[in-house]
């Protein structure tokens, strides 16, 4: 089952709920990021 939670607060991606699981993180600050974009910041802050 799939269900349409929301979009990425980065990027405009939809986020759905597939199964239980949320395709996207909630940040701390309770936005809604798709796995690429919170994983990109997380390579960004490694890189520094």
């Amino acid at each position: 089952m799939e269900e349409l939670v929301g979009t990425c607060k980065r990027c405009g991606k939809k986020i759905y709920c597939q199964d239980g699981f949320l395709d996207g993180v909630v940040r701390e600050d309770k936005t809604l990021v798709c796995f690429d974009c919170d994983q990109k910041k997380e390579t960004h802050i490694a890189d520094t």
